[in-house]
């Protein structure tokens, strides 16, 4: 049978601008939007839509970034009637599947983030984590690498052929030189604001636990993929401790759309910013149509399915 699945970016995916379209142009866009801007004590059309420094900050990112991709959700779920049958975010873009989901109510995940974006800003001082992205290595061949050097993991598995690595600076730095001689094409440092999905975040992951405290889950309406385990979750109890291990676990995106396509599903809407979930789902598999949603007129690719 024929599923679809709606799939969330993260953070990097962010620009000045995304989402006004539908703030501008929408009820349900707008609402959202001032919504969060209410929740959370400062503009967020002015923190997406106008030039400044703060976009790219963690601690703004991500409540930019997931009341992004909720507007855009609930405006292509009003103006079109499709609904998922699983969704799956990536790091980050898991909070927007969590709404999706009915996991969380939208303004608890735009809170959570929130103080998730200040918890992982706050984490480690700036210059001692790193994170790179490793270019047509095999995961197997990194795995073993990064097994004979402290500090150093992988962080992301987006699709074959690009793996991202972080931790402590001179680790991920040594661990590049030992990738590029094991046969990495190319193995390119990123310009983030610290060491994400690695263990330098296992207290962010903590203090994180103690803010859903307050964030009441529930049963996911429909099943959600979790990035620490690449499974199904269809319980509300399961749901705290893998976000509380998300911060500092590797985001198994591949293994996650592996999930998925197993359960049928063959049609995956990526809603959000950028297209770069659809480049790494076409680089995982040739048999599902891939959608963006990133403009309001994005819509209309989706007429007819």
């Amino acid at each position: 049978m024929s599923k679809i699945a709606f799939i969330f970016p993260g953070q990097g995916a962010q620009y000045c601008g995304m989402g006004q379209d539908f703030y501008e142009q929408t009820a349900i866009g707008k609402e959202i939007y001032d919504m969060a801007s209410g929740l959370l004590g400062f503009s967020l059309p002015e923190l997406c839509f106008e030039k400044n420094d703060r976009l790219d900050i963690t601690e703004y990112t991500q409540a930019a970034m997931v009341t992004t991709g909720i507007a855009m959700m609930r405006v292509l779920e009003e103006k079109t009637g499709i609904r998922p049958d699983v969704t799956a975010g990536l790091s980050l873009g898991e909070y927007c599947a969590l709404a999706a989901a009915g996991v969380m109510s939208d303004p608890d995940a735009i809170l959570t983030v929130r103080q998730r974006g200040i918890l992982m800003q706050e984490a480690v001082p700036a210059g001692l984590g790193a994170m790179s992205a490793v270019l047509s290595l095999d995961a197997a061949e990194i795995e073993e690498v990064l097994s004979r050097i402290e500090g150093v993991q992988i962080a992301n598995y987006n699709c074959p052929g690009q793996i991202v690595i972080s931790g402590k600076k001179e680790a991920v730095e040594e661990a590049g030189e030992k990738l590029l001689a094991a046969g990495a094409k190319r193995v390119i440092g990123l310009n983030v604001s610290g060491p994400f999905h690695s263990a330098m975040l296992t207290g962010a992951g903590e203090k994180l636990g103690i803010v859903l405290e307050n964030i009441e889950i529930h049963k996911p309406v429909i099943p959600y993929v979790a990035n620490v385990t690449a499974a199904y979750v269809t319980e509300a109890d399961e749901v705290k401790p893998l976000l509380i291990r998300q911060v500092s676990s590797s985001v198994r995106f591949q293994q996650s759309v592996e999930t998925m396509i197993k359960d049928g599903v063959d049609t995956f809407i990526e809603i959000g910013p950028g297209k770069t979930l659809a480049g790494f789902i076409k680089k995982i598999t040739r048999d599902a149509k891939v959608f963006n949603i990133e403009k309001l007129e994005d819509l209309d690719k989706l007429a007819g399915i």
